[in-house]
């Protein structure tokens, strides 16, 4: 039997999330961009929004992004979905600063020791305070290719040294617990960039037991959307940790990325039903009570409604693969074909949504004090980030095409007989 149908308890869950959405995110915008007082420094937009992730935490939401199992509260795939979406149906970058944690903390789940666990999970569950965690991938260079044979692979460096890891390189983000991508060069031959690279855990407390210059925030780009979250430039200049720090050792690194951008490309299709959603609510309600100078509302001229299904069917299809890829999710053998493509049809629908509903508004939807602006430029991230569509998830996806095993219709029926 198929069913669509959410448990009650994933339906509480929803319910209660999206309490706090509306409660906590709905007003989140106006705190970061403040029209009449605009703060004009990165570091003071997202301050801004601490109150709002407190509030976060203070609700479990931190603590449901690790693992009941582990001492979390956090359920399967599919119920992160859920939250995304119920976030992005509100508000993108105040959402994203939430959602980031999760990410961060995932090759800790995937790949971590119980001591690991034990120690660095503790901020993360005590449900006080701002715990923040990052995954420290994304390099200036790029980092779509880090693990193709031959290539110079991640320009930040580690090595041995005694009990220590050193850490040299450049990087972009900085939290109480990152976990940082690296390359351990002396660990495998010198083409072998996927066999050198590793994961090392860095804490707020391992930074300031080093010099003050190991860890330096260079800069921090200006965005065109998302202009309240935290993606500064970082520099390590020998900055020591102990070996415990190791995450997954060389050889191991590139897996363990891998499994955790394709959990993400699964939520990255959320965001993008969530946006949808946004959209699809404001744009109904302005065909519903603008008449334009006509004798009747926008809704019932047919150019208008057509724009409308569009949106509202994108909106349906992007969610029920999201749904369908979460729950494939390390369960079958190409499940990660489905997680790859409800981020690229999530993600480019949303866009896509977006500009029809400019379209259909005209001219008027250009204005500020219209919301459809801001959800174009938060929406045109979705596509690029988190895995470019064309530089990481389409490459990806032609890579199960042409495994020799791949069965086409294996992860939407089961195996064929």
């Amino acid at each position: 039997m198929i069913d669509f149908q959410l448990s009650p308890e994933q339906l509480a869950m929803r319910n209660a999330v999206r309490g706090f959405a509306q409660a906590n995110l709905k007003t989140a915008r106006s705190v970061y961009e403040n029209r009449e007082a605009p703060l004009p420094k990165w570091q003071d937009r997202f301050r801004s929004l601490e109150p709002i992730y407190a509030e976060a935490v203070k609700a479990g939401l931190i603590k449901a992004q690790i693992p009941k199992e582990l001492g979390g509260a956090g359920g399967p795939l599919i119920e992160a979905a859920l939250v995304v979406e119920e976030f992005y149906a509100i508000e993108t970058s105040a959402s994203l600063n939430i959602l980031g944690t999760g990410l961060g903390l995932t090759p800790l789940i995937m790949a971590g020791s119980s001591e690991q666990h034990q120690k660095y999970f503790k901020p993360f569950l005590d449900g006080t305070g701002t715990p923040l965690a990052s995954l420290v991938f994304s390099e200036p260079e790029g980092s779509a290719n880090f693990a193709e044979r031959g290539s110079s692979g991640f320009q930040t460096v580690a090595r041995l040294e005694g009990d220590e890891y050193v850490i040299s390189g450049w990087d972009d983000r900085g939290a109480e617990v990152s976990c940082v991508v690296c390359r351990v060069p002396d660990s495998a031959p010198a083409e072998d960039v996927r066999g050198q690279t590793a994961i090392i855990v860095v804490t707020r407390e391992d930074i300031a037991a080093n010099d003050h210059g190991a860890y330096t925030v260079l800069s921090h780009p200006e965005t065109i959307g998302l202009t309240a979250a935290n993606g500064p430039h970082i520099r390590f200049k020998d900055l020591r940790v102990p070996k415990f720090n190791l995450l997954a050792p060389p050889g191991k690194g590139a897996d363990v990325v891998e499994m955790t951008f394709t959990a993400s490309a699964t939520l990255v299709g959320a965001m993008g039903v969530g946006m949808m959603r946004q959209t699809f609510d404001r744009v109904l309600a302005w065909a519903k009570s603008n008449h334009r100078g006509s004798k009747e509302a926008m809704i019932h001229k047919q150019s208008v409604a057509d724009l409308l299904i569009k949106i509202k069917t994108r909106c349906e299809a992007a969610r029920a693969l999201v749904w369908k890829a979460a729950c494939c999710f390390g369960t079958t053998r190409f499940g990660a074909e489905l997680c790859y493509e409800a981020k690229i049809l999530g993600s480019e629908s949303a866009v896509e949504s977006v500009k029809d509903a400019i379209y259909l508004v005209g001219v008027s939807a250009y204005s500020r004090s219209e919301p459809f602006g801001d959800l174009l430029n938060d929406a045109m991230v979705l596509p690029i980030f988190d895995g470019g569509n064309v530089g990481v998830r389409r490459r990806q996806i032609e890579n199960i095409f042409n495994n020799d095993a791949y069965d086409p219709w294996e992860t939407t029926f089961g195996p064929q007989g």
